[in-house]
């Protein structure tokens, strides 16, 4: 038995889902309708309101593009579905090379609303693999070197349009490559942090359903019992009718089997209901020595000593060992930490169980390389490469995250460090004793 299962064998981050998921077609079009009316309604007011002098025919050609490929898109595509990666890339790609040629119409680098370039392009990190939205970077990266070149001059008034130097161009230019650069790297790797922490929660949702549907077995055995008794009562009742009718012996003493069968299975069903309600307290519940003791027993003769003590505070009486609920948060949270001390330890583990008036906690502890200092730092985040054995870079897989997620469900909290009495690794665990503890009034 172990306590990390298979969900160690994750997909790599290079091929991980994207931070948004899929995104719905219908959400690709909305977004592009509200560019639409604000790209109307601007161009409107700058050209009527404002009395600025721009290309009015061609700037609502651009616009009238995007309300046609909506328009044709409604009528086309359900939009309730999800966009695959190429759909979504082509239309987050079109958006961009609009905005670059409106922008290019009225101003090109001068012209303010030229900062709204990145909005496609975040959308496109968050939502798209990474091939993707690098080279709907690349676009907008390269529509942005050919507006330098082929933009026309900055709509203005009556007055002469202001000439701005080209010393603050080119710091246009610069920050605004710099800002599509840096905003589609810190958009994606918060979409790494967000994928992994998502996929690692899964992780403990599913290793916590599996214990509760174990844990629901005993009480479909027992409703079983209950369902199965009628209609044994039922067979039996006519089977002694069949062996009183009976005149052939040996129909009579195939009836009289039926009976003795149909009783003892009745029996069985009578002991699985009564045993069920009987260990169900037994089962539940477990003193502090005694957990610790089985949790760590699978891990025993893998070749590393597992030493288990209790340690009592000073004024507790011997028979004081706290009595604990049996709840799976506690046994994997604790079983991973003790199997990862197992697994990186030379030869020895120790685990100390104490407690106190208002806590309760577990120490492991093992004389193994350590953790290396750059991942100590780390400690908890899922989805660290794995140490391996003597090597400095290592790290951590997902057992410690899902170790410190359970224990945290407990109210607990797990804390990893250098330190160990042994020279190696130390784990320690602390629950607030009213959350893991048998109350007396529930003994």
């Amino acid at each position: 038995m172990t306590f990390e299962t298979d969900w160690e064998s994750t997909t790599p981050d290079s091929e991980r889902g994207p931070l948004l998921g899929r995104l719905r077609l219908r959400s690709l079009v909305n977004l592009r309708w509200l560019a639409v009316a604000a790209q109307g309604v601007t161009v409107l007011l700058v050209y009527y309101g404002l009395g600025f002098d721009l290309p009015l025919l061609m700037c609502s050609v651009m616009v009238l593009a995007s309300a046609g490929l909506n328009a044709g898109l409604h009528l086309t595509r359900p939009l309730q579905r999800f966009a695959t990666h190429r759909e979504a890339f082509l239309q987050l790609a079109y958006d961009a090379v609009q905005l670059i040629a409106l922008v290019t119409l009225t101003g090109g680098w001068s012209n303010p609303f030229l900062i709204l370039l990145v909005a496609p392009i975040t959308v496109g990190v968050a939502a798209l693999p990474p091939r993707w939205s690098l080279a709907l970077v690349g676009i907008a990266l390269t529509g942005g070197l050919l507006m330098a070149f082929f933009a026309l001059p900055l709509p203005w008034g009556e007055a002469p349009a202001p000439v701005l130097p080209q010393t603050y161009l080119i710091g246009m230019s610069t920050a605004m490559i710099i800002t599509i650069a840096f905003t589609a790297a810190y958009a994606w790797r918060i979409g790494q942090e967000a994928q992994r922490m998502g996929a690692a929660l899964t992780a403990t949702q599913g290793i916590l359903a599996r214990e509760q549907r174990l844990s629901a077995l005993g009480a479909l055995s027992a409703a079983a019992a209950h369902e199965l008794g009628t209609p044994l009562a039922t067979i039996q009742l006519t089977a002694k009718e069949l062996a009183r009718a009976a005149t052939d012996p040996d129909v009579r003493e195939d009836a009289e089997l039926l009976v003795s069968q149909a009783e003892r299975c009745r029996d069985i069903l009578k002991r699985l209901s009564e045993e069920r309600q009987a260990s169900d307290v037994l089962h539940d519940r477990v003193a502090l020595g005694d957990a610790v003791d089985e949790i760590a027993a699978p891990l025993r003769g893998l070749g590393t000593a597992i030493s288990i003590r209790v340690r009592a505070p000073d004024a507790a009486p011997p028979d004081a060992i706290p009595l604990l609920y049996r709840q799976p948060e506690m046994l994997y949270g604790v079983g991973n930490l003790i199997e990862n001390a197992v697994e990186f330890a030379d030869s020895r583990v120790e685990v100390e169980a104490w407690w106190d008036a208002d806590r309760v906690g577990v120490i492991i502890e093992d004389d193994g390389p350590g953790f290396p200092p750059d991942i100590l730092s780390k400690i908890g985040e899922p989805y660290i490469s794995h140490r391996k054995r003597g090597e400095p870079g290592g790290g951590l897989g997902l057992g410690v995250f899902i170790a410190i997620t359970l224990n945290e469900r407990l109210g607990g909290t797990v804390t990893v460090s250098n330190d160990g009495r042994l020279g190696g690794a130390r784990a320690a665990v602390t629950w607030p004793r009213h959350r893991v503890e048998v109350t007396a009034s529930a003994v």
